[in-house]
């Protein structure tokens, strides 16, 4: 099975890649986790993406705020597919990184999650989906987790009617 690859722009953006690994570690994804920049590393950037290539790596998962050119500078070196995941941080608590993720040249594609740790878990289940094209048993643990979320959500339903007296 392919790996998903995690790269943070730095140290402070792990608090929000915590509900990325999260839903990789509960679908039984394997990843790993690495601080690297497009701006301070990118010859180091350069060579992490090559390396996972060559070890297997089927999806990377990009997280920076502000500028947040790391997914992009990730997808010019792979044809692997490429989540960007705003971080919330800087004076526009992620819309200026919003919109550098998702504006990437023709050519150049990068999937962008919402900003922050909705973003950030969402880019997890986008990853696993990816990965599932070529794997029944990922596909089959996508829905169960599926029909897990619809079940809670109407067992909620159910304890709020109750509360208020309805059916």
């Amino acid at each position: 099975m392919n790996w998903v690859a995690i790269l943070m722009g730095s140290e402070s953006d792990w608090p929000a890649m915590q509900s990325t690994t999260s839903v990789l570690e509960q679908l039984g994804v394997e990843f790993e986790v690495r601080v690297t920049s497009a701006h301070r590393t990118p010859a180091a950037t350069q060579h992490y993406v090559s390396d996972a290539e060559s070890r297997g790596c089927g999806v990377f998962i990009c997280a920076a705020g502000m500028a947040a050119h790391l997914a992009g500078a990730v997808a010019a070196h792979t044809v692997k597919p490429v989540i960007g995941v705003p971080i919330d941080s800087g004076p526009l608590q992620g819309f200026d990184a919003l919109l550098s993720t998702a504006q990437m040249p023709g050519g150049i594609p990068v999937a962008t999650v919402a900003v922050g740790k909705a973003g950030a878990k969402n880019a997890g289940y986008l990853a696993a989906q990816i990965l599932s094209l070529g794997n029944a048993d990922l596909a089959d643990r996508l829905a169960q987790d599926r029909s897990d979320n619809r079940d809670k959500v109407a067992a909620q339903n159910a304890s709020v009617q109750a509360d208020l007296g309805r059916s």
